[in-house]
């Protein structure tokens, strides 16, 4: 790979940012562009254990973050519960988080420029990419400008409407200590709360065209009142989240001759839970690796291993795990139900929450965990009938 042009990076998000910190630390040139470089998204912005254990800078940065360690799970029938996080959540902004990024990956030598890029054209070894302010040449390409940026189709299939979550949200001037997930009948998705340093991140998100942004917004307004938010000095966004089907992961391509996705371009995004922070910041290590020993060709491969394979789990089970039944009930009901009751089941859910629970032995532990539930059901049942519990283990 020539190095007499620069790798350019598309896109100055958390997968570009910190894919392009990694390249120039490892002694490459290269330019990164964003038209709005450090800006506001109504997310979370939840960093997981996970997260910050793999990238401890993370956890460092606490006057830009807030941690969190207590969780309330509501669900569609209003049944509510709430326990402990093992591992704290860190929530920042995301105009913090960006910022910071950027700014360690400019410490790094990445040249940052804040254009708008218009057009790409050229090939592998000598790209040309088009701004306002002028022309320039890439030896590489990495594109981390979201899921409908307007380059993916060059590349790969632009993405379906049936992949995608639409989210709405409010920043209200507030502090809290709990993380609030409301999930919703009829909605694949939820509404959230997650206090930051200075004010709270209030959202909802659901599958696009399972309804209208308008009536999100609505339904976000009416619960915020119901549980006694003041709108007063908040401001609103929107925005859309990558959310792929099962089909379009196994199908997707993130790399080529001289190009590769990163992040929400990539489509790294949880289907289930919307997360994928982590995801935009492996995948930048990733592709940053891969490209630093000259084998861009790895990226695929290692995604696939460590991170496809989980978001194709996700993305098989997300449509039963918000509109399925068990035992007569629904999956959310049951589900918080069982997080009310259980101790087990409240540390499972803790480490899902920190990231540190794959999908891939997500089963083997719930079998772990249902003879005790079991047991616990069954005493529940002779106790009712007047019998004692002691039963259970002695049986005649």
């Amino acid at each position: 790979m020539t190095e007499k042009r620069p790798i350019a990076i598309v896109g100055g998000g958390p997968a570009g940012a910190f894919a392009a910190e990694l390249l120039a630390a490892g002694g490459k040139k290269v330019l990164l562009f964003d038209e709005k470089l450090a800006w506001e998204k109504p997310c979370g912005g939840g960093l997981t254990h996970k997260a910050l254990s793999q990238y401890p800078f993370l956890g460092e940065a606490r006057s830009q973050s807030k941690f969190i360690q207590h969780c309330e799970l509501v669900s569609p029938a209003g049944r509510r519960t709430r326990f402990e996080l093992r591992h704290p959540l860190a929530i920042f902004s995301r105009l913090a988080l960006n910022g910071l990024l950027l700014e360690r990956a400019s410490s790094a030598g990445v040249e940052v420029r804040k254009e708008r890029v218009t057009r790409i054209s050229g090939a592998d070894g000598s790209w040309h990419l088009t701004t306002p302010s002028g022309q320039y040449e890439a030896t590489y390409l990495v594109l981390a400008a979201g899921a409908r940026n307007p380059f993916r189709s060059q590349f790969v299939s632009a993405i379906s409407p049936d992949d995608l979550m639409v989210t709405a949200g409010y920043f209200i001037p507030g502090e809290s200590s709990l993380v609030q997930i409301q999930f919703l009948k009829n909605i694949s998705g939820y509404i959230w709360v997650f206090p930051r340093p200075d004010h709270l991140s209030a959202g909802i998100a659901a599958k696009m065209g399972e309804t209208s942004t308008a009536e999100l917004r609505r339904q976000l307004e009416q619960w915020l009142g119901e549980n006694s938010f003041q709108l007063d000095g908040a401001r609103f966004y929107s925005h859309i989240l990558p959310a792929f089907r099962g089909q379009t992961l196994d199908e997707m391509k993130v790399c080529g001759r001289g190009w590769t996705m990163v992040g929400d371009s990539a489509g790294l995004v949880d289907p289930i839970t919307g997360e994928g922070l982590y995801y935009s910041l492996r995948s930048a290590e990733l592709c940053a690796e891969s490209l630093l020993a000259d084998d861009p060709a790895l990226y695929a491969t290692q995604l696939e291993e460590e991170i496809l394979s989980e978001l194709k789990i996700a993305a098989r089970v997300s449509q039963r795990f918000y509109t399925g039944q068990v035992f007569g009930e629904s999956v959310l009901e049951r589900m918080i139900s069982l997080t009310q009751q259980n101790e087990n089941i409240r540390e499972l859910m803790s480490d899902l929450f920190a990231g540190i629970q794959s999908y891939q032995g997500l089963r083997s532990r719930l079998l772990r965990i249902v003879p005790t539930l079991m047991l616990e059901s069954l005493a529940g049942i002779l106790n009712f009938l007047g019998k004692p519990a002691e039963a259970l283990n002695n049986p005649s």
